[in-house]
């Protein structure tokens, strides 16, 4: 398993958005209106990552009176971290499409106004699972290893 690239959460955000912005523009009128919290959900998702992150890191670090870290678990836990910051990036993508379409018409449709609440509400929350997946995917970094695999040199 590599470790979660940049790229590869910008190229799927903007996927995403590109997407959304598109059917969002075609089915807007017949959409119901969004909670204003249905973003923040991820939050949750977000926060377990942080404890889990705390939790894991003194044992992965095999700080004294912590018991290691076996396999299984850690491998379940970059799962989840790498997950978490993938999911966070689609979703930043949904939140940033629905937003663009929504900016210009805030001032004339009702419904816009509370949508664009709801649009950032949930960005902000996506923003907070990308980097809670990416911290716990740092926690869980194998302290024996080098941050960067060495270049074969033949």
């Amino acid at each position: 398993m590599t470790f979660t690239k940049p790229g590869q959460l910008i190229a799927n955000g903007v996927a995403a958005a590109v997407v959304i912005f598109l059917l969002t523009r075609i089915t807007y009128g017949d959409l119901p209106r969004l909670p204003q919290l249905a973003g923040a959900t991820l939050l949750l998702i977000a926060l377990v990552d942080l404890v889990l992150a705390l939790v894991m890191r003194p044992r992965v670090k095999r700080r004294p009176g912590t018991e290691p870290l076996d396999g299984p678990t850690a491998a379940r836990a970059v799962a989840l971290a790498k997950a978490s910051s993938m999911a966070g990036a689609i979703m930043a993508g949904v939140w940033i499409g629905l937003g663009a379409y929504l900016l210009p018409i805030v001032g004339t449709v009702e419904a816009a106004q509370g949508d664009m609440v709801a649009a950032v509400i949930g960005l902000v929350s996506a923003a907070a699972l990308i980097a809670a997946g990416l911290w716990l995917e740092h926690c869980l970094r194998n302290p024996d290893e080098p941050e960067e695999p060495y270049d074969d040199e033949d």
